[in-house]
């Protein structure tokens, strides 16, 4: 069993700034990805950005040069740093860890971020 605790989450205004973190523990093994998924009201959960063991990253479109992924492989850690928010970024975020030796799956209880004036 893998557990994530995700922290950081919060009101900010236009263009303020906000790091979401998430930290692993349980049978977590080297190979993994990690990510950020995020969830608005009456939509569905989207990936916003993901990360894998080696430090390669992939991005949304709609936060590409924004938002910033990184990862602490000793702390089994996974950080979001998101500038210039819009309020079209207010969701849920949610954690995600994806070990591929196993193929299991798991996500965090999510954290709100709200983007408003």
């Amino acid at each position: 069993q893998v557990q994530l605790v995700e922290s950081g989450g919060g009101l900010v205004q236009p263009g303020g700034s906000l790091r979401l973190s998430c930290a692993a523990s349980g049978s977590i093994f080297r190979l993994n990805t990690m990510g950020w998924y995020r969830q608005a009201p009456g939509k569905q959960r989207e990936l916003v950005a993901a990360i894998i063991s080696s430090g390669s990253t992939n991005y949304a479109d709609s936060v590409k040069g924004r938002f910033t992924i990184s990862r602490d492989n000793a702390k089994n850690t996974v950080y979001l740093q998101m500038n210039s928010l819009k309020p079209e970024d207010t969701a849920v975020y949610y954690c995600n860890i994806n070990i591929w030796v196993t193929a299991e799956e798991y996500w965090g209880q999510g954290t709100q971020v709200t983007v408003s004036s």
